[in-house]
């Protein structure tokens, strides 16, 4: 596989199942300027920070990001959540079933855990004002887990298949629902559906400018009832730089919350700082430069 990476190898499966900056993916803010009491025009203020990404690979190949390594004593870990929700699910969320999990967004907010929210298209059309408060509040940031939740390489855990000449245009229209939400705070970074991907898919999406993020901590959140069982295998996981993959979705991740109410409170006594994957993809960034 020819995947650029930070890291290592890649995983590729989640078991159930990115992003420009605020406004527009890949576009800088234009500078605006206002007019002085004298008429002359004052200074452009400084456009944001833009989110650190990782260098395209062989022939615009996307990059891909797994975990920050080298991180020596700085003991970082992301929390990821995946906000998964297809796109021909909405009868089931007219039936009453939730797709959503207000609860865990909630927690994260009181214990102050900032985290990043892979929300798919779909679930961003589903629940507008979740997704503009997730989006809108300095705590989360949102990444692009694609519009439909179909899958970008076959077979995928049965899940439907994208079709490469539409893979981009599936990325651009979960943006562009983010847009419409009104969420602001959203970042260059994509999660392929299922964690599936292969060198064709990651060539399509070369044109979107995004980084591909992966994981290295599986938390076994998705479909699991038993959430001691999900609390171990992420406290066994995680190491300086992990990135965990969990869900945001009550219908498929019934015990997330009561998971992270026993891995909050053990990572900090353990000495773990809690970030979002900006933060994280910028400290390997950095180490990697002073190597």
């Amino acid at each position: 596989m020819l995947a650029v990476a930070i890291v290592g190898a890649v995983l590729t499966g989640c078991g159930s199942e990115g992003a420009g900056r605020a406004g527009d993916p890949g576009s800088t803010p234009d500078a605006r300027r206002s007019s002085s009491a004298s008429g002359s025009p004052s200074p452009a203020p400084p456009s944001p920070t833009a989110p650190p990404t990782v260098a395209a690979g062989p022939g615009g190949l996307t990059p891909v990001f797994e975990r920050a390594r080298g991180l020596g004593r700085d003991k970082v870990v992301a929390l990821t959540f995946d906000a998964d929700m297809t796109a021909d699910q909405g009868p089931r969320a007219g039936r009453g079933e939730h797709f959503d999990n207000p609860a865990l967004i909630s927690s994260l907010r009181r214990w102050k855990v900032p985290s990043t929210v892979f929300m798919t298209g779909r679930w961003a059309e589903e629940y507008p004002d979740q997704a503009r408060s997730i989006g809108t509040d300095p705590l989360f940031e949102i990444a692009n887990h694609s519009y439909s939740h179909h899958a970008f390489k076959s077979p995928c855990y049965g899940l439907p298949t994208v079709e490469p000449g539409a893979m981009k245009a599936d990325v651009d229209r979960a943006f562009a629902a983010f847009r419409k939400a009104g969420a602001r705070n959203v970042v260059p970074y994509f999660r392929f559906p299922g964690g599936c991907y292969d060198d064709r898919a990651l060539r399509s999406l070369g044109p979107a400018k995004v980084t591909a993020v992966q994981w290295d901590v599986v938390s076994g959140d998705a479909f699991a009832t038993d959430a001691d069982a999900v609390t171990e295998q992420v406290l066994a996981g995680v190491k300086p730089g992990s990135l965990v993959v969990m869900h945001c979705t009550r219908s498929a991740a019934p015990v997330t919350e009561k998971a992270l109410r026993r891995i909050v409170p053990e990572l900090r006594k353990k000495g773990y700082r809690f970030v979002k994957v900006s933060s994280l993809i910028g400290a390997g960034a950095r180490q990697q430069k002073n190597t």
